[in-house]
């Protein structure tokens, strides 16, 4: 969930799926794109084109997860986001958990890459004091017990998938709104998903819904984002979203605070050698 989206990251999850740094200058002719149609990459490349120039965002939040018997445990954590300057790579994010004290200090780093590179993870484990990278084939592995995979805390680029516009219809959330469907499908073979489903309402280009189907091409469960916020007259943030895993009943919900731009950060605020310090 850049998440959240969102492009991305956790934050970036913030449009999960589509938001993206990046976007091949056009689709080419090798057989890894040809599953792209124009409208599909159209609508791709517009959410992404709404959602540059942000630079760096830091945000608070709180994530509940609930388990089938409607058993809740709250976690509060910090998550920061360094938009990548340069087309060729993606962006970097912290984060940082807070409460409860089981969890407490436990900070996941992301250098988000494009395809065909993996992204590089790193996470902070404070009761042993040690940085470890997460092996790229571990990346279906649920982050910190949630509905959340190391994936979907990936930046997710434009070019990292296929884009296929399935249909425009009023959007379900509300019905004054016309939402375009986009399947994604992963080019890289060590995704856990087959394909997601993006529905992205066309006034905004704000993406309310991901449906996300694994490898078996069942639907696993479903992101929906919700409370809008519009920051900087320019860039939207939703400040809830809800992963429901369509096979356990469990859910995930993220709830954020108010989104502080332009904090100075930096490529050095994001490095595995400044993680301990990081979870401070």
């Amino acid at each position: 969930m850049k998440t959240p989206a969102h492009t991305a990251s956790l934050a970036v999850l913030l449009s999960l799926g589509l938001v993206a740094a990046t976007l091949l200058p056009a689709v080419s002719a090798r057989a890894d794109e040809d599953q792209s149609n124009p409208r599909g990459i159209e609508i791709a490349t517009e959410v992404d084109n709404r959602d540059k120039g942000w630079g760096d965002v830091s945000v608070e939040g709180e994530m509940v997860l609930k388990n089938k018997a409607g058993n809740e445990s709250v976690r509060k954590f910090r998550s920061t986001i360094l938009e990548a300057g340069d087309a060729a790579v993606g962006d970097m994010s912290i984060i940082t958990f807070s409460q409860p004290r089981d969890v407490r200090g436990t900070s996941l780093l992301t250098h988000s890459k494009i395809e065909p590179d993996d992204d590089s993870q790193w996470i902070f484990l404070p009761a042993v004091k040690r940085v470890k990278r997460i092996s790229s084939s571990n990346r279906t592995g649920k982050f910190v017990s949630s509905e959340f995979s190391y994936e979907d805390l990936g930046s997710e680029e434009v070019a990292d998938n296929h884009h296929i516009w399935l249909e425009d219809a009023p959007c379900a959330h509300d019905t004054s709104l016309t939402c375009a469907a986009v399947e994604s499908r992963p080019k890289n073979k060590k995704s856990g998903y087959s394909r997601r489903i993006s529905f992205i309402d066309l006034e905004e280009y704000r993406v309310h819904q991901i449906d996300f189907y694994n490898r078996r091409g069942d639907l696993e469960k479903t992101l929906k984002f919700a409370d809008y916020q519009h920051y900087l007259d320019a860039y939207w943030r939703a400040h809830k979203m809800t992963m429901i895993n369509s096979q356990t009943g469990k859910s995930t919900t993220l709830s954020w605070g108010e989104y502080s731009f332009a904090n100075g950060l930096g490529e050095r605020d994001f490095t595995p050698q400044g993680l301990a310090k990081a979870s401070r």
